[in-house]
């Protein structure tokens, strides 16, 4: 139904970012429907319609929290178990900004005055799955914030990262119905808390009323280098994988919160 529908239909597939609200409602729609998928998912308050790649996204996430503490903190610490090329992209992004990534194993994270946020990942790697709350309840502590790779279809089954104190949750939608594609990109997200809406890269979608009073959808907090100074922007990368963000909501809004449940717990009983 998706594949035919939306991934072989030009309506859907030549959509590149839906600046002109007037003539986008569906897309608006539909990406307002990924961004609900994602908030009920991980527990978070807020969530932006997608983002390029889930590396990419740690980065932000980082870049994010370090905005959040104002700078005045440098130092990232970054679980082991993450995936390589995340810890990959991490430390590439990290060096120009002047932050120090410290990798290691998470329950030897040490919060001193010079960390500003850590990265776990939930299901880890290698699939293990731990529980953060203490890490996380260290971490608030010390006021630095906890980021959280994680994977959609998992949160069908396990408890979502927004319940035990995560402050950022970021991961992949690939599995939520998008082709492989030789190995991606595919779309990212990211959730955080309502206070630190300001500082979420990519677009958020958002209802509002038009001039004659009925349901309206637009892009919300637009700073986006299209419009504004490049330095001022939260984020610098244009593409945010908008056909695979509508997949992945549409497979959730076929199969349904019962539906993913199976799917996971199939995928589970498999592995």
């Amino acid at each position: 139904v998706i594949l035919r529908n939306i991934l072989e239909n030009p309506g859907w597939y030549t959509a590149y970012t839906p600046y002109q609200a007037e003539i986008s409602q569906g897309r608006l729609e539909a990406l307002l429907v990924f961004q609900t998928m994602v908030q009920d998912l991980t527990g978070m308050e807020i969530a932006n319609s997608s983002l390029l790649d889930e590396a990419t996204a740690a980065a932000e996430a980082m870049s994010m929290a370090h905005r959040i503490g104002r700078g005045k903190r440098d130092v990232f610490l970054v679980s082991s178990r993450c995936h390589p090329q995340t810890l990959s992209i991490i430390q590439t992004r990290a060096a120009p900004l002047g932050i120090q990534v410290r990798v290691g194993d998470h329950r030897e994270f040490e919060f001193d005055a010079n960390v500003f946020a850590a990265l776990v990942q939930y299901p880890a790697t290698d699939g293990g799955i731990e529980d953060y709350r203490e890490l996380t309840e260290a971490a608030h502590a010390n006021k630095a914030l906890v980021c959280v790779a994680t994977d959609l279809l998992s949160l069908s089954l396990l408890e979502a990262p927004g319940s035990w104190g995560a402050d950022i949750v970021i991961g992949n939608s690939q599995r939520l119905g998008v082709p492989m594609g030789f190995g991606g990109p595919h779309a990212a997200f990211m959730a955080t808390r309502e206070k630190y809406r300001r500082q979420v890269p990519g677009r958020i979608i958002g209802i509002s009323k038009d001039s004659q009073g009925n349901p309206a959808l637009r892009m919300a907090l637009q700073t986006r280098e299209q419009h504004i100074r490049r330095q001022k922007a939260t984020s610098n990368i244009c593409t945010a994988q908008v056909l695979l963000a509508v997949m992945a909501g549409m497979y959730g809004v076929w199969h349904g919160p019962d539906g993913l449940t199976q799917i996971a717990k199939r995928i589970h009983g498999m592995a």
